[in-house]
């Protein structure tokens, strides 16, 4: 999956839709995204098997997670349509972001749905990817989204895979539907950040 590279097809809709929040100041829709990612962790981790049924936490906390998705992707956006765009406002919304990453993956690798080694390198995978990506551009590469699982697409997968767990609440071959995805983030998510990191290391051999 590589919906990050994928951004320039869908800029027209989310253009569209930063027109409905020009009034709102980015950073304040940057900090609606990091609310909306707590709120989704909050109710991962409150979730468990035995209640879901009844309590409907993953249908919400999925909700959030889109919510979280969608402030993310317009607050910079909104930033370029009313001439705000700031490096404090892209170092906001980056540092703010793995805050969020963290908030929603560690909510569910803290849940009854996971255990906590495979939630652990989840995280470990997701951090890795995403500081690769901010690292390049650091480094004076541009900034690197290339790679098998990019933050559009984990989102995406916050949102489908706590749904289906919903609906299904069954384990295959001894693990939670919750739990193939944190260990989908750990594989390829570790994987992602090696290949980001390759291609940094390749840069720099050609400048070279």
């Amino acid at each position: 999956m590589v919906l990050d590279t994928q951004r320039e097809r869908i800029d027209p809709l989310i253009t569209f839709f930063a027109g409905f929040f020009s009034k709102i100041h980015p950073d304040v829709l940057t900090w609606f995204s990091l609310l909306f990612a707590f709120l989704a962790g909050l109710l991962f981790y409150d979730s468990n098997p035995s209640t879901e049924q009844i309590t409907h936490y993953l249908l919400f906390a999925s909700f959030f997670v889109f919510l979280n998705g969608f402030f993310d992707a317009i607050d910079g956006k909104v930033a370029k349509l009313t001439k705000k765009a700031s490096a404090k406002g892209d170092f906001l919304d980056h540092a703010l972001d793995r805050y969020a990453d963290v908030f929603m993956v560690g909510g569910i690798a803290l849940s009854a749905w996971c255990r906590t080694e495979i939630g652990l390198l989840a995280v470990v995978g997701v951090l890795l990817t995403s500081y690769m990506g901010t690292q390049a551009q650091a480094v004076g590469y541009k900034r690197e989204y290339r790679g098998l699982l990019g933050r559009a697409d984990r989102l995406v997968l916050l949102m489908v895979f706590p749904v289906a767990q919903h609906m299904f609440n069954v384990t295959l071959y001894g693990f939670t539907i919750m739990e193939l995805v944190l260990l989908y983030f750990a594989v390829v998510g570790n994987l992602t950040a090696i290949q980001r990191f390759i291609s940094i290391i390749k840069w720099f051999k050609n400048q070279q």
